[in-house]
This record gives C-alpha cells, sequence and structure tokens, in this order.
C-alpha cells in the first residue's frame, strides 16, 4: 500500500502562467517521507527531500545544486501552532555547518 499525497499550485508571474506539484510518500518501514516537487519551468521532479516530524515539527533534506555550487537543502514545517503552520527553507553551501534562510511561508486555516 502506498501512502502519501499530493497538491498543487497555479498562479501567474508577470502575467505568465505557472504551475506546480507537489508528491509526498510515506515508507512505513523507515517512518521518513519523501517530498517531491515539480512546475511548468522545469518540468522534471526535483530530488526528493526525506526527513520526519518529531514534536509536530518536520525537518527534511537533500543535496541540490544551486548557481553551479553544490548545496544541502533543509525544508522545515512548524506546525506546533496548527492553526497557522510555517514552511521554510534554507540552504547550506558548507555541509550544514551554516544555513541561509531564503524562503518562509505561513498558512492560516479558512473556516
Amino acid at each position: 500500500m502506498v501512502s502519501g499525497n499530493t497538491d498543487s499550485f497555479q498562479t501567474k508571474f508577470d502575467s505568465v502562467p505557472f504551475e506546480g506539484m507537489t508528491l509526498r510518500l510515506f515508507n512505513p518501514k523507515t517512518k521518513l517521507w519523501s517530498i517531491y516537487w515539480a512546475d511548468s519551468n522545469v518540468v522534471v521532479l526535483d530530488v526528493p527531500q526525506v526527513g520526519s516530524f518529531e514534536n509536530k515539527i518536520g525537518r527534511f533534506y537533500a543535496k541540490d545544486v544551486f548557481e553551479g555550487k553544490e548545496i544541502i537543502v533543509k525544508f522545515k514545517w512548524d506546525a506546533t501552532d496548527p492553526d497557522v503552520p510555517v514552511w521554510s527553507q534554507a540552504f547550506s553551501a558548507d555541509n550544514g555547518a551554516t544555513w541561509e534562510w531564503n524562503w518562509y511561508m505561513t498558512f492560516e486555516r479558512q473556516n
């Protein structure tokens, strides 16, 4: 049995349509999630962010390349306030010694 979920995102940037989607798969043997992203600009699945949740905070990591340099990418899902979860992203060019937080998204529950 496959456990997971998907979402899709549609918008326009400078009047140009953009579409993205996320595929999240849970491995019950390892207890790890793999998060895959694809969008209409690149049209491939990115390398998966792999990680898990502990105390309502999820941490996910992947090796990637940014502007020609090898980096580690970290995603953090903070659901300590379930009505206002926060997703953030950081890059590390020094194998995790330091992190540059470069994206934050705050979500709100709709009634």
